[in-house]
Parts: structure tokens; C-alpha cells; sequence
């Protein structure tokens, strides 16, 4: 595959920490976590990361961006639908919900914002009530003609970026602490990519109690640095 710089920079915007979809302001249940002890220092929150990294994006997140991509690519927007379906029903907390339609939202008003950018083709589903973020971030992927693999990576770096940045505040880790964790978790991509592109429909899906738990008890948290 010949070296597209121009894509390149398209997949690094939209992973970006810099993008205006609100990301940084959940914590997806990691608050609760560390506020429970669970999580409290670089190794626990590199386990409680990479845990969520294999069973839940790998489960489900990723496999999902790929079909979601497929369709688009095919011009099935029923298809495209269902899966955005099945993507808002897999959240197993109404905060992740909310935080998946809110992120979701935000990346398709931007889209429609951009300049040079045209979704006339696909207005059907930039209209959609509810959007989840991996629904909306496959269509700014297709937009942007972004390789599915690529797309796929630069899904779970968006995922391990946002929550390094989220234990930087709360355990608290030192910058280089959060550096090194970057590295570790970048190394755990290829093997969730593997296993998400592995798995069959009627695979597809997770479900991780301790993180349903901390991200509906973070709700009535006392104190709290991010949105619930």
C-alpha cells in the first residue's frame, strides 16, 4: 500500500486530543476506579486499560468499526444502521451510553461543519438522532478514504489516549509515567486488532461488570472531575 501523507494527516487529526468531540471529559468509569482503590498506580492502570482495551474494544468497539466501514463502502445504509444499533445497545451504563451519543453527535456536527467536506452522500445518517462514536468515526474514516486497519488503530489510540490522560489527573502519574504507559498500551494494539477482525457476528460483544459498576456508581460519585 503506497504511502498517502495526505491521509495520514486526515487519521492524525482525527485522533487527535485536540478534536472537539468531548472525549477528554469522560473518564468511562476510570474515576470510580481509582477512587475505589482499584486502580492506583501506573501498573493498575495499565492492567485496568489493557483489560478494557481486549474485552471491550477488541469485542466489540472494533469489530463493529469494520463492518460499519464495509457498509458505507457498500452503500448499505440499513446495514450501517443496525450496527450503529447494536453499538449504542452493547453500552452497559446509561453514562456510557451518554457518553458514546454525546461523542457521537459532536463528531457528526463537526463533520457537517468541516469546510471541503461533502456528505450529501450520506445525509441519511448524518441526520440520525442517536449516533454512537464508533458509527460516526467510521463515517468520518470513509470520508476521509482512510484504510480500514488504519482506521481501526486510530480508534484505539483515541481509547488509550483519552484514558492515560484521565489517569494522569486521577492517580496521579507523572508525565513520564503517562509517556511510558502510551508505549506499553501502543504495543497491545496489533493483537486486539487481530482479535477483533477474527471474530463472527454472532461474537461480537462483551461485558466487563467492574466497568458497568465503577461508570453507574460514578453517577452519585460525591466528587467528581468528569461528566457523568
Amino acid at each position: 500500500m503506497q504511502f498517502d501523507p495526505i491521509k495520514l494527516s486526515h487519521l492524525l487529526q482525527l485522533c487527535s486530543a485536540n478534536l472537539p468531540v468531548g472525549g477528554f471529559s469522560f473518564s468511562q468509569g476510570l474515576e470510580f476506579a481509582v477512587e475505589q482503590g482499584w486502580v492506583s498506580s501506573e501498573q493498575s492502570t495499565l492492567s485496568w486499560i489493557i483489560i478494557n482495551l481486549e474485552n471491550a474494544l477488541a469485542q466489540v468497539d472494533l469489530p463493529l468499526l469494520k463492518r460499519l466501514l464495509d457498509a458505507l463502502q457498500n452503500k448499505d445504509l440499513v446495514t450501517f444502521m443496525r450496527w450503529n444499533d447494536h453499538s449504542l445497545a452493547s453500552r452497559e451504563s446509561h453514562e456510557l451510553l451518554l457518553a458514546d451519543l454525546a461523542m457521537g453527535s459532536a463528531l457528526i456536527r463537526l463533520l457537517k461543519n468541516l469546510n471541503d467536506i461533502e456528505l450529501s452522500e450520506l445525509s441519511e445518517i448524518s441526520q440520525l438522532n442517536e449516533v454512537s462514536f464508533v458509527s460516526a468515526f467510521a463515517l468520518a474514516a470513509y470520508t476521509f478514504d482512510i484504510d480500514p486497519l488504519e482506521a481501526q488503530s486510530g480508534y484505539c489510540w483515541t481509547f488509550i489516549d483519552n484514558q492515560v490522560a484521565a489517569a494522569t489527573k486521577l492517580v496521579p502519574l507523572g508525565q513520564t509515567q503517562a509517556q511510558n504507559l502510551l508505549f506499553k498500551l501502543a504495543d497491545q494494539i496489533p493483537k486486539s486488532l487481530v482479535k477483533a477482525n477474527h471474530l463472527k457476528d454472532d461474537e461480537i460483544g462483551a461485558s466487563l461488570p467492574h466497568l458497568a459498576m465503577a461508570s453507574a456508581w460514578h453517577e452519585t460519585q460525591y466528587s467528581r472531575l468528569f461528566r457523568s
